[in-house]
């Protein structure tokens, strides 16, 4: 039992265990080495200052996110599209559905990447205080209209539900104030809403006691809150799809760090002394030769004279690049599963009659589920309004199989040439891995090949 709006439900601890590993791998190399030994471990007995150099030196192949940002783009391929049935109304807002300047499209993206980052986001309805007693009609002439607000997954403390329904959700926010004339004060604050109400708490002087600083109610008799899952485990929770590609990824970002020391340790040549014997300090004690590393640097080993350079042999540094190698395949396999179609897909009754069977991949699933999610904000949003159903949105995404043509144009260049394929064939396979332009055809192209003659080299 807990009166504190900061205490976050286990379920919340557990989803921040994935986020752990999958924030930092979105926020590139500068969030990677912020993360520290969590994602990078010191090496047992080494130094500090050692791990510190290592660390600030480390790089992060940016897998993960760029995965993700690509099959962001694949579910917007095309910009989604309003139905028919939007209100005129909704689909004025949808021009600016959060007040900050975003269209829905432009806006859905940030929503559908994040969702897919870390298996779920969420979006509310919120609507601005308005002066009591006035009608709808004055609130559209004044401007004041509902808006779309987006929460990451991270931003979430708890919740609570009852048959399924949302009935109370709390989740944390920066918000800006001024500060002076030129200044502005970020301000962490817990908002709360439940059904028909909302309330905001603050901590006073940063301690740990929250207090009420704001609350209000709504129009509406329930929460207008959607949530986007992409790896669904229940109700409110998720576990990142991609998963395993950041495991993956966090992998290949510390064995290349490994890599990038080996390389700088061969790189530099020690000179050694052989013959200089162990030293007596102030206290009568014996000191051996001080041990350094570097290219201006002398080391001495205590036995017969001599003198030399010292040269590491490399042998280590051909096996970690294949491993690395074999880490990026291993990746692309594990980014490519989206794409593999599976028949699990949801059909309505006439689908149903129309198809016998229809394979859907991952993504596209996914992405029939987001059109689903912003139906439903457009939905909160007419009723706001009282105007009935807010409509519904089309997603026209491409979800073909990945296509690699640096891997794939070869192969078929040597089909072509020898007969397995025709030159037709290969020219459309080329149009879908974006090679040509879709603006050609192949009748229009195979005539301006026999007006320009015989290629060179073929006289």
């Amino acid at each position: 039992m807990s009166d504190n709006p900061s205490f976050t439900l286990p379920a919340v601890d557990e989803m921040r265990r994935y986020w752990a590993v999958i924030s930092p791998l979105m926020g590139g190399t500068l969030a990677m080495r912020a993360a520290g030994s969590a994602l990078l471990p010191k090496y047992p007995a080494e130094d500090d200052d050692v791990y510190k150099s290592r660390l600030a030196q480390s790089t992060l192949l940016p897998a993960y996110s760029e995965t993700v940002s690509n099959m962001t783009s694949r579910v917007f391929a095309e910009p989604l599209q309003l139905g028919d049935d939007v209100p005129a109304e909704i689909a004025e807002m949808a021009r600016d559905i959060d007040l900050a300047g975003d269209d829905l499209n432009n806006w859905a993206v940030e929503f559908f990447r994040n969702g897919l980052s870390h298996g779920l986001c969420h979006a509310f309805v919120d609507h601005p205080a308005t002066e009591a007693g006035r009608t709808k009609a004055e609130e559209r002439a004044a401007g004041v209209r509902p808006y779309a607000v987006m929460v990451k997954g991270e931003q979430v403390l708890g919740w609570k539900s009852k048959g399924g329904i949302l009935t109370h959700i709390r989740y944390i926010e920066a918000v800006e104030e001024e500060d002076g004339e030129f200044g502005v004060e970020v301000v962490l604050q817990i908002r709360v809403l439940e059904p028909g109400m909302w309330r905001t708490y603050r901590a006073a002087n940063n301690d740990a006691k929250w207090a009420v600083y704001d609350e209000g109610v709504t129009s509406l008799a329930y929460i207008p809150w959607v949530t986007f899952y992409t790896g669904r485990t229940g109700f409110m929770t998720a576990k990142p799809p991609l998963l395993e590609l950041a495991h993956l990824n966090v992998k290949h970002w510390q064995s290349q760090s490994d890599q990038d020391n080996i390389l700088h340790v061969i790189r530099v040549p020690i000179l050694v002394r052989i013959g200089v014997q162990a030293q007596m300090d102030a206290q009568g004690r014996m000191v051996p030769p001080e041990f350094k590393v570097g290219t201006g640097s002398l080391t001495d080993l205590p036995t017969q004279g001599d003198m030399k350079y010292v040269e590491h042999t490399g042998a280590a540094v051909g096996s970690g690049r294949q491993a690395l190698i074999d880490l990026l395949d291993e990746m692309r396999m594990a980014g490519a599963k989206l794409l593999t179609p599976d028949k699990a897909a949801t059909k309505t009754a006439t689908q149903a009659e129309e198809e016998a069977a229809q394979e859907l991949s991952p993504l596209a699933r996914m992405a029939h589920q987001f059109g689903d999610c912003l139906g439903q904000l457009l939905d909160f949003m007419a009723d706001y309004r009282t105007i009935g159903d807010g409509g519904t949105v089309e997603m026209r995404g491409n979800f073909d199989v990945d296509y690699m043509p640096e891997v794939s144009l070869p192969t078929l260049v040597s089909m072509a040439n020898s007969g397995q394929i025709s030159n037709e064939t290969l020219f459309t396979e080329m149009q879908r891995r974006g090679v040509i332009s879709d603006e050609y055809n192949w009748e229009d192209e195979k005539a301006r090949i026999a007006e320009q003659g015989p290629a060179l080299g073929t006289l």
